[in-house]
């Protein structure tokens, strides 16, 4: 049975109210796009960044791209036309805000629903306060059309009054919070921004802690960024070539009889077998893109 991995590797956010930046998008080597209409846009270019977006994403030209629009929340005065927008634009998700409890998504799903959204078109979750933090497995399963969690690890830095260190210590309780509930519940979980854009060895540092701990990819803030996170998230020609090894003994071994193999004096299991195949497959996935 054939796995659906879709490479996620890198996902930049774009300010929905920068006319160029939403142009220079389609020519990115981004695995997705966020089309930002919340914290990267003035209030008062709140409804013009919507408009400018809704244009943007409708002429098309993006491509391969996973397109995703961050909405403003529904308590907020622009809320309620972010939704009926992304509910009739040809994107593959909407991402909500500072998302706490299951009755934003739920609330979120209906809004959408009334819009006229299709069927597939999916939600993101954007973690980052502590109570949403807390209620994360709650969130993770609140909707089938629930896709992934987005780190939002600024905001939540602040709200814990966390000192920023190279390691992301005081982070990493509720990244690993957020990992095990996307994980058990199916969904992509994207790793949060790395705001320094002249730390190059700090993002890189970053980038390896996040697929260490299991994220997906990571979201950036600047295109100079996206090389680097493809490289982080993607298999390496030497982790490929061994899952494929370990798919080839462990076939071998139950053509013998046996429930398990033995490999580089090793034992492989099932669980390694699911984890080999699933690398293969992102990393099929990687050589069958279009450049664009």
């Amino acid at each position: 049975m054939p796995i659906d991995v879709r490479p996620r590797r890198s996902v930049l956010y774009m300010p929905g109210s920068n006319a160029r930046a939403l142009e220079k998008a389609r020519a990115l080597d981004a695995d997705g796009l966020i089309f930002d209409l919340e914290d990267a846009v003035a209030p008062d270019a709140k409804p013009a960044a919507r408009l400018a977006v809704v244009a943007a994403v409708s002429s098309g030209g993006y491509g391969r791209r996973e397109l995703i629009l961050r909405v403003n929340a529904l308590g907020t005065k622009w809320g309620e036309d972010d939704f009926a927008a992304a509910a009739r634009m040809p994107i593959d998700g909407v991402l909500l805000p500072k998302v706490e409890s299951v009755e934003t998504v739920r609330q979120a799903e209906a809004m959408l629903v009334a819009g006229g959204a299709a069927d597939g078109l999916a939600i993101w979750c954007m973690m980052e306060t502590p109570r949403g933090i807390l209620r994360a497995a709650e969130i993770a399963g609140a909707s089938p059309r629930i896709a992934g969690l987005v780190m939002g690890t600024s905001d939540l830095a602040n709200d814990l009054h966390a000192r920023p260190t190279s390691d992301r210590l005081p982070l990493l309780t509720s990244l690993g919070l957020c990992v095990l509930a996307a994980r058990a519940c199916d969904l992509a979980i994207l790793d949060g921004v790395h705001l320094d854009l002249a730390d190059d060895e700090g993002f890189a540092r970053s980038c390896r802690q996040g697929r260490e701990l299991g994220f997906d990819g990571k979201t950036l803030i600047h295109p100079k960024t996206i090389a680097p996170a493809n490289a982080a998230f993607a298999p390496s020609a030497e982790e490929v070539a061994q899952a494929h090894r370990i798919i080839v003994a462990h076939e071998a071994a139950i053509k013998a009889g046996a429930g398990v193999a033995l490999l580089d004096g090793k034992l492989i299991e099932n669980l390694h077998v699911e984890n080999a195949r699933r690398l293969v497959a992102l990393a099929a996935a990687l050589a069958e893109r279009p450049a664009s």
